[in-house]
């Protein structure tokens, strides 16, 4: 290999992702030591997401004009829900048509601890108020997605007029350059992503095993085959809708891709993302910005499908027959879920039980759902993060905001706010 292939971050850190596993195999409880440097790293990401994906959106919002904003919200909104549905419905498919769970046998329980964790809230009116924070400090605090992005939204819609009467940007530079700061920290972050990544996938292989993958063979089979599938899917309606030549997206993904299979979290691979989208597939900026910040929380299509095939997958264990009305409320709930989970790792757990309990499923499963979530997480992750982009790029065509020369390579972009803010200034962009 040479040098130049190894000065390429993701070559870096699908390396490290292998050293990573093998060390993990051999080193056993000294492995699990060296987690904690992986921990620190999802850390120094995660301080500065909320901030990140306030400023971004808030941006985005607030420095273009009115029917420029409303066209963009409504494609990008469009988009997800439509391809939150269509994963829901492969998911359904999918589910009866190989029953995954069908004959499966379960010793034991769950953990009253995460019983407890589930929440308690099922009822859909509780869903809807809880994307309205009555104090979003607090919010921010918990990293409550939802209502931040709310909260953002309305911001960005009040400066965009406070802007527009008064002619000041004050408020405005001042966001695009803490957007610009907390980006360049997330730089910083990232160049010790290979050390991150090799100590997070030494302690998972040493506390999981390789082993585990064969307990769970078909319900991991029926979540890859479903996200093959999208992916598939996605990436037609991709080419279809902007003309471009599909073949040139795996490598403008790769590295977005590698991030997110090894960290399995949405939230930590966003700053790459957000880059890559903008810099490698040439999507403006203001687009970018707003579509992806959006998708954070509510562009988690791998969530959704494998959301909807644990629905199924709790049933066929405990050898329930779900009515049509059943199966429906399942993939309304996954859909919802998608719209207000966290996206970083750990949150599976609260969503199976969220899911069983409320559907009246059984809760033995749920066991051996979260012993492979690390598994079910790399798909779940590969196609939220990659269908973020695909979102951003299917928003962009309309309105002619997608760079061609760079997205075919024979020109070189680089993030910057203030051309962001020039394009939604001209009326033939907006």
């Amino acid at each position: 290999m040479t040098r130049t292939a190894l000065r390429n971050p993701a070559v870096q850190i699908g390396l490290a992702a292998g050293v990573g596993i093998a060390f993990g195999l051999v080193a056993g409880g000294l492995a699990s030591d060296v987690a904690v440097l992986g921990q620190v790293f999802i850390r120094l990401i995660q301080m500065a997401i909320v901030p990140l994906v306030m400023a971004s959106v808030i941006v985005a919002t607030g420095s273009v004009g009115g029917a420029g904003t409303g066209r963009m919200a409504l494609r990008t909104f469009a988009w997800m829900i439509g391809f939150s549905v269509l994963a829901a419905v492969v998911a359904v498919g999918l589910g009866t048509l190989l029953q995954p769970g069908a004959g499966a046998t379960f010793t034991g329980g769950v953990d009253p601890a995460l019983a407890d964790s589930a929440p308690e809230a099922a009822t859909w009116q509780d869903t809807v108020l809880g994307f309205f924070s009555t104090n979003v400090v607090a919010s921010m605090s918990t990293a409550s997605m939802v209502p931040i992005i709310v909260f953002s939204l309305l911001f960005g819609v009040a400066l965009n007029g406070y802007v527009a009467t008064t002619g000041n940007t004050l408020v405005l530079q001042l966001l695009e350059q803490l957007q610009q700061v907390l980006l360049r920290l997330i730089r910083l972050v990232m160049r010790i992503a290979p050390l991150g990544v090799f100590a997070l996938l030494a302690g998972l292989t040493a506390d999981v095993g390789i082993a585990v993958i064969t307990s769970a063979l078909a319900y991991l089979g029926t979540t890859a085959l479903g996200v093959l599938i999208l992916t598939v899917v996605f990436v037609a309606v991709v080419a279809v809708r902007t003309r471009l030549d599909p073949r040139r997206l795996p490598r403008k993904l790769a590295e977005q891709t590698l991030i997110a299979v090894t960290t399995t979290s949405s939230a930590v691979t966003y700053p790459t993302v957000l880059r890559n989208t903008v810099e490698k597939v040439g999507v403006s900026e203001r687009v970018a910005a707003f579509t992806l910040s959006i998708g954070l929380t509510m562009g988690s299509y791998g969530a959704v499908l494998n959301y909807t095939i644990v629905v199924l997958f709790l049933a066929q264990s405990g050898d329930l027959a779900l009515s049509p009305l059943q199966v429906l409320l399942g993939m309304g709930l996954a859909i919802l879920l998608n719209m207000g989970t966290i996206t970083v790792p750990g949150g599976f757990p609260v969503v199976a039980l969220f899911l069983a309990s409320t559907l009246g499923l059984p809760v033995q499963a749920v066991g051996l759902l979260i012993a492979v979530d690390w598994f079910t997480g790399i798909l779940r992750t590969f196609l939220n993060v990659n269908g973020d982009t695909f979102v951003a790029m299917l928003v962009a065509a309309p309105d002619g905001e997608i760079d061609r020369s760079v997205y075919d390579g024979t020109a070189e972009v680089a993030s910057d706010p203030s051309a962001a803010l020039a394009r939604a200034a001209d009326p033939g962009r907006s």
